[in-house]
């Protein structure tokens, strides 16, 4: 059995920021077929930063912590600060993630990325 820091296991029993933003200024879908992992990201943008970050995910207890914490350190950022988050970042908040769980981290960070260049690309690449 993997090793969960209590920060990981406090992400997975309690997620921050779960659902959807209706009207979301983005959306990110990102998917592992390997592991079945799916996420979905929305963004709400005010002046340039993620006014709220909501997370839809399907998958483990290390990917469902991965979303509550990307959401998490990203709300309030400015979209370049947010985009500067990676997987190694999230996995340090955490207090790590087993090896075979690493792959999580990179899907969170992936999904939020995706939601702000889909923001961008709906503003016409600003």
């Amino acid at each position: 059995m993997a090793f969960y820091s209590e920060k990981v296991m406090d992400h997975f029993q309690n997620p921050r920021n779960v659902g959807e933003i209706p009207e979301a200024d983005g959306k990110g879908e990102i998917g592992n077929p390997v592991c079945g992992d799916m996420m979905t990201f929305y963004i709400k943008v005010k002046d340039d930063k993620l006014e709220d970050v909501k997370f839809k995910t399907f998958g483990c207890g290390a990917a469902i912590a991965v979303s509550s914490m990307v959401s998490e350190m990203a709300k309030g950022k400015t979209l370049d600060e947010a985009m500067l988050i990676t997987n190694a970042s999230v996995a340090k908040e955490l207090g790590g993630l087993p090896p075979n769980k690493m792959h999580c981290s990179n899907l969170g960070a992936d999904a939020l990325h995706k939601a702000i260049e889909d923001y961008r690309s709906k503003q016409g690449g600003k």
